[in-house]
């Protein structure tokens, strides 16, 4: 049964679970509906100032918006990652104390010698402090440090995550104290929800597997009369952690249809990586028709992600067509690259062009009916056929 984002979000609600996991490509809207799910479980009331995050906490692409770089180039400073005014922030870091936590969880997956400095302010209220900014230093030895460093584009995205695991470290450990008037706090007694949208951009596979792992555990500990979490996710092995650590949760996929609306399909199988065989009956059946759009590519990706995580191999990649030489064909990778995560795909056409479509039929010919050699042995095999060689 198809539906909206909205109907959707209600259909989630009503599940009333713990635990819902929502696998879905890029681009299928797991950031829209977390924008939906907020609206439905708190709605904007004239007259009612009470915060949405009362109700709900969401981790997703509009949460990153609320951090921007402040490059100073006018005056020669030293780049700042500016945080726009937020009471949660300020509380983390300030009243509760936990900027030591937020470092620590940061430098667990990128770097130990990173450091956060969080840049401190005399609040409006007498006593109170706000943090409306923080810069990055390097250690470089010898106890010396190069300071003003401006990090990437994962490292900042761990960044904000690492804010967003503390505070939700914190909701668990606070609700977990029975008797309400003993909590250290009341901020998170009506709290609702807790939703999370792909926390795993830049993880290597062992950083992102603990990840998952220890999410897992932090869900588990949490009190059954806590908030309920829903998290969402393009990343199959990420998905895959969550799915066989998590037994009790429902879990979704979640796809587009030509029409734009939408489908929450439960997935009803001990494995989730069966999936892929359905996937690829869809494109076999697109090829048959000649109905190739864009979006296959997007599916024949997944295929092949899943594919190489279950393997053993390091990147999907491995598994396409090689060239004559036995190396990796790099024109094939850029033409699934480019065609299943382009910046711009909501503007974009939906139509191949022959060419696309014919390299598309060919790597399904080539892909979808080959067998594989597990990694390990994948590698032994090449390294014997090269004394041979």
């Amino acid at each position: 049964m198809t539906k909206t984002l909205d109907e959707i979000a209600k259909q989630l609600r009503d599940a009333n679970k713990k635990l819902q996991l929502i696998y879905a490509f890029n681009g299928t809207g797991k950031t829209r509906l977390s924008r939906a799910m907020k609206t439905l479980i708190a709605p904007k009331i004239e007259g009612d100032d009470t915060p949405a995050r009362n109700k709900i906490l969401y981790y997703s692409a509009f949460t990153e918006d609320l951090f921007y770089w402040d490059n100073d180039l006018a005056d020669e400073g030293e780049p700042k990652l500016m945080i726009q005014s937020n009471t949660f922030t300020d509380w983390i870091l300030g009243e509760q104390g936990k900027g030591n936590d937020v470092i620590a969880n940061f430098q667990h997956y990128t770097n130990k010698n990173l450091t956060p400095v969080f840049m401190e302010k005399d609040g409006k209220k007498p006593g109170e402090k706000t943090y409306p900014s923080v810069t990055f230093s390097i250690a470089t030895g010898d106890d010396e440090a190069t300071t003003g460093i401006k990090i990437s584009k994962g490292e900042e995205s761990n960044f904000i995550w690492s804010i967003f695991f503390t505070l939700i470290e914190e909701v668990v450990s606070v609700l977990s104290v029975p008797e309400v008037g003993d909590r250290s706090t009341n901020r998170f007694d009506t709290l609702e929800y807790i939703f999370i949208d792909d926390p795993v951009s830049s993880l290597d596979d062992n950083h992102l597997i603990e990840l998952a792992q220890t999410l897992a555990t932090l869900i588990k500990d949490a009190p059954q009369e806590g908030p309920k979490f829903i998290i969402t996710t393009h990343n199959p092995l990420f998905f895959n952690v969550l799915f066989n650590a998590l037994k009790n949760g429902l879990k979704y996929q979640l796809s587009q249809n030509d029409d734009g609306t939408f489908s929450l399909d439960r997935w009803n199988t001990d494995s989730p990586f069966s999936y892929h065989l359905h996937l690829i009956e869809k494109l076999k059946a697109a090829s048959v028709a000649d109905g190739f759009e864009k979006y296959h590519y997007n599916l024949l990706r997944n295929v092949l992600e899943k594919t190489s995580t279950f393997m053993g191999y390091e990147d999907w990649a491995d598994l396409l067509p090689r060239t004559t030489d036995g190396t990796n064909d790099a024109y094939l990778k850029r033409i699934v690259d480019i065609s299943s995560h382009s910046k711009h795909a909501g503007d974009e056409q939906p139509h191949l062009s022959k060419d696309d479509k014919r390299v598309l039929g060919y790597l399904l010919s080539e892909t979808a009916n080959k067998k594989y050699e597990f990694a390990d042995r994948y590698r032994m095999l090449r390294k014997e056929g090269a004394k041979n060689g």
